[in-house]
């Protein structure tokens, strides 16, 4: 019996020690209100642990080592990027476009009959050869305008010659043609707003994009915010349990005495030392939950394979908040309505379905355009006196004229306006439906917070009775009034009511984190910009 109570005392020693090599800064030893100075022994104990045999971790470092190296960030950011490009992509279509060309024609061909400039057969009856070279430059400038219309400019300089003896004034001659023409709708497809339709819409959607990195955003550091909280109960709960076997240890060593006295029955030693075995196990089972919390930090902390299977223990540094915290409804939802990505989503959804409602509309009218044109022209012996000619506006060409059009029925354009008015609808209604949800979703993180506040006070009364219990029947037990079975009971319950406790306090924490969440004031808190 002794041998087997000396190997229980000594696994109970040694988990312990194992406690003490991986414990955190305390913030709770129940009552949770301030940090216990440490004993000599522990700081005896402290001294053998290497610097390095755990990492600890506020919780702002926490948030920002899963903000740089969580993937599905990475994912978003890179897919607002892409969406940025199709902004460029419909403001090129509205850019200059420049052209250059040269071309270089020979035309041989049998001459049956006479032409200006130019004999007719020869004897024999054999047809002459009209025997012409022609070389061509051109140098033109177009531009899609935002009005809607189209304009393009071009400069064209050629030289022509013909073979052997004609009649032509110059021979070779050289001319030149400078040509502006211009087209604008005067009905559909007339204004900037119509022609920055695809680009608005473009613009909305990487807006949407940022939005859902922002929302992305807050997600990742809500997971960290609550599974940090997880991983400071776990190591809590591990201390509450390392201090319930202290008891239970106490206990025994002060029935064993008894015995050995005489004043006290064997089965009560046994009652005591089974209980020592209950609460090392409890202990093993706190250490696992300590570990599996430090593995789920880690996964948001970073995606690395190598760092996932680190085993050095993971240290909060942070206190949990304790004090009661008020949030007004109004200010809370108005701050929501503000910030919420979905919110500000819904906003621009309902700005593009507006705006390509507008072109739908403009879509039903008739299409009437003005087309003109003008033109200068120059001809010579050779390229000043063509360019001469062309700059004195003697010869000239100029003219335009409307065209209208009109579907019969038009039943494309109605269908589509019709379609785009519904959408527009839709994305009004699902913002309705967000403010909503958004509504019930603050309303229900301030009773959360005010519930679990509430429950702090509850449970640390429970705390404190189970507290007095434990000593008065502890005392009863001094005077053979009591069983050891009562007294580990009693500890069993102020076991429980320390945990309970701790449970509360950190769902306390948890919803300042939900309701910070649900009115998007994550960001601030933290002062973070999401660029």
């Amino acid at each position: 019996m002794r041998n087997s109570w000396e190997k229980c005392r000594v696994t109970s020693l040694a988990i312990l020690l194992g406690s003490l090599a991986v414990s955190g800064p305390s913030w709770s030893q129940i009552p949770i209100q301030q940090s216990e100075p440490a004993s000599t022994e522990d700081m005896a104990l402290k001294k053998l642990i290497p610097p390095d045999s755990v990492k600890t971790l506020t919780m702002r470092d926490a948030v920002m080592q899963a903000l740089e190296h969580n993937i599905d960030i990475q994912v978003s950011r890179h897919t607002r990027d892409a969406q940025l490009t199709d902004i460029i992509f419909e403001q090129a279509k509205f850019d200059p476009t420049i052209q250059l060309g040269g071309r270089y024609d020979r035309t041989v061909v049998p001459l049956n009959r006479p032409v200006f400039g130019f004999g007719g057969v020869t004897a024999g009856n054999e047809p002459d050869n009209f025997d012409q070279n022609d070389t061509n430059f051109n140098l033109g400038y177009a531009q899609r305008l935002l009005m809607g219309g189209s304009y393009d400019l071009t400069f064209d300089t050629n030289r022509n010659s013909v073979a052997g003896t004609t009649g032509f004034l110059f021979n070779p001659s050289y001319g030149s043609n400078l040509s502006f023409n211009l087209t604008q709708p005067l009905l559909r497809n007339l204004g900037l707003t119509v022609n920055k339709t695809l680009i608005t819409v473009a613009r909305n959607a990487a807006a949407v994009e940022q939005l859902l990195l922002v929302q992305q955003v807050l997600s990742v550091i809500a997971q960290v915010e609550q599974t940090y909280w997880e991983l400071v109960f776990a190591r809590e709960n591990l201390k509450v349990a390392h201090a319930t076997l202290q008891a239970a240890e106490e206990l025994l060593a002060s029935n064993r005495e008894k015995v050995k006295a005489g004043v006290l029955a064997e089965v009560e030693a046994l009652q005591a030392q089974a209980g020592v075995a209950s609460r090392i196990e409890q202990i093993l089972l706190a250490q696992k939950t300590v570990e599996d919390q430090e593995d789920q930090l880690r996964r948001l902390l970073s995606q690395s394979e190598w760092d996932l299977k680190q085993t050095t223990p993971l240290v909060p540094l942070d206190v949990p908040l304790q004090l009661e915290q008020h949030f007004p409804l109004e200010t809370q939802i108005a701050q929501a309505f503000k910030y919420r990505p979905e919110v500000l989503q819904a906003k621009k959804n309902i700005n593009s379905s507006q705006v390509q409602t507008q072109f739908a509309k403009n879509q039903l009218l008739p299409d009437l355009s003005f087309q003109g044109g003008l033109g200068l022209a120059g001809l010579g012996n050779n390229s000043s006196d063509s360019w001469g000619r062309l700059g004195s506006t003697d010869f000239y060409n100029m003219g335009g004229g409307l065209i209208l059009s009109y579907p019969l029925g038009n039943r494309a354009a109605k269908s589509q306006h019709q379609r785009r008015i519904l959408e527009t609808h839709q994305q009004q209604t699902s913002l309705l439906r967000v403010r909503q949800q958004i509504i019930l979703d603050v309303k229900e993180a301030i009773r959360q917070i005010n519930t679990n506040y509430k429950r702090i006070r509850t449970n640390q009364t429970s705390r404190r009775l189970s507290e007095k219990q434990l000593k008065a029947e502890q005392e009863r037990l001094q005077l053979g009034l009591s069983t050891t079975r009562v007294v580990l009971e009693f500890q069993r319950d102020l076991q429980a009511a320390r945990g309970q406790e701790l449970r509360a306090i950190l769902d306390y924490n948890q919803s300042l984190s939900r309701l910070r969440l649900v009115t998007a004031s994550t960001l601030d808190h933290y002062r973070i910009e999401v660029q």
